[in-house]
């Protein structure tokens, strides 16, 4: 299926391993020129590499914490004209939330809340005025459901949900969608920090908590970055303008809800 983004302009946030990877990778799949983004500039440069050599596109590699201001400047002078903004960023480790002090929680409302803001403050009014854009946000299923020791990363990204919801309906009539995926149990690092954590907290092993999570999801497995990836490619694309304001799961059917 041709997505129509072909030669589209993107920039896909923390993209250098897991989700983020795999969004580069759909995109660049779908034919879209890439800015992808990580703060380990060799892991960065493999993916961007890998990502040339098989799609032939135009891949701007930006080593830099998305974060900052200065991560987001040299994000912004290497694609001033996106036509599709993925925000991704790491989420803060798990932790109870009684050990939780007031600078981690700023640092992780900054991480999953303030920075993808900033970022769409920054490229969704040149997208309205050329009349196409496109923003997805990798939030979690934890905006859903909770997930034990991921309460300042559930609740920052159910800020960032909560604050677009009506943003998203704001530029819908230009053309451009705001939409979010939440990801439930992918085949990535923190998915396997997750194991380990609840291996220790289990006192079992990881072997044994990783039969019992893929036991709780319907579909019997852990998602890869791969489809992940594609689900992003088609909330880009020309065929999805009438979808926005959305959260689309993908958890094999881990969160049981009609609706």
């Amino acid at each position: 299926m041709d997505l129509g983004i072909r030669g589209r302009n993107a920039i896909v946030c923390a993209s250098s391993r897991g989700l983020g990877r795999g969004c580069a990778i759909g995109l660049a799949e779908a034919g879209c020129n890439l800015v992808v983004n990580g703060r380990d500039p060799q892991s960065l440069r493999r993916t961007a590499e890998e990502i040339r050599d098989r799609f032939g596109v135009s891949v701007t590699e930006v080593a830099a914490d998305v974060s900052t201001h200065e991560g987001q400047k040299a994000l912004l002078d290497a694609c001033p004209s996106p036509d599709i903004l993925v925000n991704n960023n790491a989420g803060p480790p798990r932790r109870d939330f009684r050990e939780l002090s007031r600078e981690d929680m700023i640092k992780g409302v900054t991480q999953n809340m303030i920075t993808p803001l900033e970022l769409i403050q920054a490229t969704v009014p040149g997208m309205a005025e050329r009349g196409f854009g496109r923003v997805v946000n990798i939030t979690s299923y934890s905006v859903r459901m909770p997930i034990p020791g991921l309460d300042l990363s559930s609740g920052a990204r159910a800020g960032l949900t909560a604050f677009l919801a009506g943003v998203a309906r704001t530029v819908a009539g230009r053309n451009v969608t705001i939409n979010n995926l939440l990801p439930g149990r992918m085949d990535t690092e923190r998915l396997h920090a997750g194991i380990r954590y609840g291996a220790e907290r289990g006192g079992h092993s990881e072997e044994e908590e990783t039969r019992r999570q893929i036991s709780e999801i319907p579909a019997g497995r852990f998602g890869t970055p791969e489809e992940f990836g594609r689900a992003c490619a088609f909330l880009c694309s020309a065929h999805a303008g009438y979808i926005t304001g959305q959260n689309l799961l993908l958890d094999g059917g881990l969160f049981p809800s009609a609706f």
